[in-house]
Formats: C-alpha cells, sequence, structure tokens
C-alpha cells in the first residue's frame, strides 16, 4: 500500500513533470495526429500513473480520448500469445528489433517471419492469429480483454477512425499480401487488416493506459479491478519486446538511455511498464522524426536519468516517491 507521504510526492512530483513539459519540444515536432487537428488540441498533454496497488494519479488532460494505434500491437501480441502459446507465436512473429520504421516491408529471412509484433507486420501477424470466426468475433474477444486491462467497461472501437484508417490502407494491405504469398499469414486479407485496424482504433484515455500498463507491471492482473487480464506467463515475453521494440526504429538507443518498457503510438500516446511497481500513460500529439511523442518522450527520459526508474538501475537511484514508510508500532 502507497504510504500517504509518498501518495502526496509522487503527485507533486507529476504535477512538477507536467508543468516543466508543457511548453516543451515546439520546435522539434515534424507532425501531429490528426495532421489537421485544431490548434488547440495540438496542445494537450496528459500524464498519468497508476501503482501496482491500484494507487492513481493525473496531470493534465487525462480524461482526452484518443485512438490506441500502435500501443494496441501490445495487448493484441498478448492475446495471441495466451490463443496459441508462446512457441507458436513466436514461430510466426519474432521478437528482434528490425532497425526499420514502423511501416517497412522487410522480414526476418532466416526464420520466415516479421521481426517482431510491435511493427505493422508483426502485429498484422498478431491479429491473424488472434482465435474467432471472423472479424466480428475476434474484435469483440479483443475489446473484451482491453477492457479488463483498463478496467473501463466502456471501451470502444471509433467507428469513424476505423473507416479513415481502411480508406488510406494501401500500405497494410500490401504487407499482407506479400505475407500472405509467403506463407506468414492465412486467410482473407481484409479481414487481418480489418481485425488490426479495429484494435488501433479502439479509444482509450491517459488515465486507461496507466492503468493497462499498471495491469503488465502487476503480472497480468489489473490493480485497479482485481481481474486478470493476461495468464502470468506470457507477460514477462510481452514487457521484454516493448523493451527492445516498442519505439519504432529508435527502440535500441530507447533501451539503453531511457531503459523503461514501453510502447508508442502516433495519436501520441505512450504506456511504459515498470515490473512491480507502476504503469504510465502518456498523451501529447506534437510526434518527432520516428513517430513518437516528443514530450512523452522526454518526460520518460527524465523518469529514467532524474528519477532512476531505468530498469537496470540500482533501486537506491530511486528518487520518484519513495519516501520512507510508517513503522508499525
Amino acid at each position: 500500500m502507497v504510504a500517504v507521504g509518498e501518495r502526496e510526492l509522487v503527485r507533486q512530483q507529476l504535477d512538477e513533470l507536467h508543468a516543466k513539459y508543457g511548453g516543451y519540444g515546439e520546435d522539434e515536432v515534424v507532425s501531429y495526429y490528426p495532421e489537421d487537428a485544431p490548434e488547440e488540441q495540438r496542445h494537450l498533454f496528459g500524464l498519468a500513473g497508476t501503482n501496482i496497488d491500484g494507487t492513481q494519479w493525473q496531470a493534465g488532460d487525462c480524461s482526452v480520448p484518443f485512438p490506441l494505434h500502435s500501443v494496441s500491437k501490445v495487448f493484441t501480441y498478448g492475446l495471441a500469445l495466451e490463443d496459441n502459446g508462446a512457441e507458436a507465436t513466436l514461430a510466426r512473429v519474432g521478437v528482434e528489433p528490425s532497425g526499420d520504421p514502423f511501416n517497412s516491408i522487410t522480414f526476418d529471412e532466416v526464420h520466415h517471419r516479421p521481426h517482431n509484433p510491435m511493427i505493422n507486420a508483426g502485429a498484422l501477424v498478431a491479429a491473424n492469429l488472434v482465435k474467432g470466426r471472423d472479424v466480428d468475433e475476434k474484435v469483440d474477444r479483443i475489446l473484451e480483454r482491453y477492457r479488463a486491462y483498463s478496467g473501463n467497461p466502456e471501451l470502444a472501437v471509433d467507428q469513424r477512425i476505423l473507416r479513415a484508417q481502411l480508406r488510406s490502407n494501401d500500405r497494410n494491405l500490401g504487407l499482407c499480401y506479400v505475407m500472405r504469398s509467403l506463407g506468414m499469414i492465412t486467410g482473407d486479407v481484409d479481414e487481418v487488416v480489418e481485425t488490426y485496424l479495429s484494435a488501433c482504433s479502439i479509444t482509450v484515455t491517459a488515465a486507461d493506459l496507466s492503468v493497462m500498463g499498471a495491469t503488465l507491471a502487476k503480472g497480468g492482473v489489473n490493480p485497479v479491478t482485481g481481474e486478470r487480464a493476461v495468464a502470468r506467463e506470457h507477460v514477462r515475453d510481452i514487457v521484454s519486446v516493448m523493451m527492445t521494440c516498442g519505439m519504432y526504429d529508435a527502440a535500441g538507443q530507447w533501451a539503453n538511455e531511457v531503459g523503461i518498457p514501453a510502447k508508442s503510438g502516433v495519436s501520441g500516446d505512450i504506456v511504459c511498464v515498470l515490473p512491480r511497481y507502476f504503469g504510465f500513460g502518456v498523451y501529447s500529439p506534437g510526434l518527432d522524426v520516428h513517430g513518437n511523442s516528443v514530450r512523452g518522450v522526454a518526460l520518460c527520459r527524465e523518469l529514467s536519468e532524474t528519477f532512476g526508474l531505468h530498469v537496470f538501475a540500482d533501486p537506491a537511484d530511486s528518487r520518484f516517491g519513495r519516501v520512507a514508510q510508517p513503522t508499525a508500532e
């Protein structure tokens, strides 16, 4: 249980981080999602953290909904692992960083599979691995699982966003046709793509995202509801691939310098997992050249460098919360 003093200290630290980065990085932004977002939406910035005991902190625009986009890849991969097992899933999609942009048409030629499930090719395979009679059943299962991760029964696919993605979807269709010709996916290409894009179009808030991260941090159990969202045996695989592959083609540098398992999306969202401790959700739509949130990346760097939250840092270096617990009488 988080002590009262630590709750207040974390609240103060997150408020200070939100204030510090609220006006950060305007000259580093190269794009926004959506590209035609009005000016007042371009400056939205939400930061939420959830401890594994269920305590939550929010700063800024934490109730603004946005589509998960590529962050969905984390949770669909978890469902693919549960439906098929780790060995069978690994046979279809690897866990190696590709070093290429997220939408590259490149594969692991040695093992005859996409490099990892955090890029589009691998995420399409993961969607193909989700069990169900048709698209509707697969998407219903994905939604059910995402609701378990977030503790929010209202999560839904934004049909407007889904339709827009389906209209500009040539590259994913092309990826699927190439992969089907190579035996990497099976079945109807349109169904695979619609399943994948439906997951990308599920809308959440920064607060939801922090609970989803905390669920992974707690070994697959939602710390707010107590519901198991994913089997413990698969959590290690999910968080490991986040650490090494979650930040597009900047993933290796991220693992070395920041050292926080994370996954980003072009909405400007980032989910972070600090195993056995915390989940973070960040939302800020200004993107860098890699498609990562400029504010979100800077904030995560500070969590690592200033607050000592790199997963390989000495625990004694952590200055995030961590006030002394009161002694029992």
